[in-house]
């Protein structure tokens, strides 16, 4: 077996809380567009909309802030109020002072690994935001390397781990999202660890490449040094 010398850490639901601060925006934006349309309706739309601006405003509360405001205009046949729009970017503003405040075994789960591996923070956003997040959480210094990517796709992780490893064959992904961190880490040629969020976005959502050899998946990071002892 190759050995496992590189650990990529994903950012946002693994490190540290970030979805519940979205579906509470999301929520009070519910709130605004109340006389227009339900509540389920104003997300659908919202899910929708977001999901096609993602090609053109990538990942991030910039792209939520842009793409809520066009779901308002949607909604309401283009007569949104002005003090609509005030709030909705207000909201976005708001999204971007929510504390930044390490998950429960993160710091752990990295104290553990950091002398044994290189480490690499592989986050998918908004760079400055990202960049923010990462300084306000403390962690920066654990990490050999920092990526922050608008995509994370198979050719992501050949490229992370070629520059900051040895190849993915010898790099492992630890993250929340199947979809982005996982699956692609695997078809990469790299070891994908998931570790389930309550709040995991539903566009990251996919299925589990279950019985495949480097798929392994943890309740929590506590469980990550212990998986690496098997495994090596």
């Amino acid at each position: 077996m190759a050995r496992l010398t590189t650990i990529g850490f994903d950012a946002d639901d693994t490190l540290w809380q970030n979805e519940e601060f979205y579906r509470l925006t999301e929520a009070q934006f519910a709130a605004l567009l109340a006389d227009h349309a339900s509540e389920e309706t104003i997300s659908s739309e919202l899910m929708k909309i977001n999901l096609r601006n993602l090609e053109f405003y990538g990942f991030g509360i910039k792209s939520f802030t842009l793409s809520m405001i066009e779901t308002a205009l949607t909604i309401t046949g283009g007569n949104v109020p002005t003090r609509v729009i005030s709030e909705i970017l207000a909201a976005g503003r708001e999204l971007m002072t929510h504390p930044v405040e390490p998950l429960p075994h993160a710091v752990s789960a990295l104290e553990a690994v950091r002398d044994n591996y290189r480490i690499v923070l592989v986050t998918k956003g908004d760079l400055l935001d990202q960049e923010r997040k990462l300084a306000q959480s403390g962690l920066g210094d654990y990490f050999d390397g920092v990526e922050i990517v608008s995509a994370k796709t198979v050719e992501t992780y050949h490229a992370v781990f070629a520059r900051h490893g040895d190849g993915p064959e010898h790099g492992m992904m630890v993250g929340n999202s199947l979809k982005s961190d996982v699956v692609p880490a695997i078809e990469a040629g790299a070891w994908g660890v998931f570790v389930p969020h309550d709040l995991t976005w539903a566009a990251e959502h996919a299925d589990a490449p279950s019985g495949h050899p480097r798929f392994h998946e943890i309740p929590h990071l506590g469980d990550l040094p212990p998986l690496l002892d098997r495994l090596q």
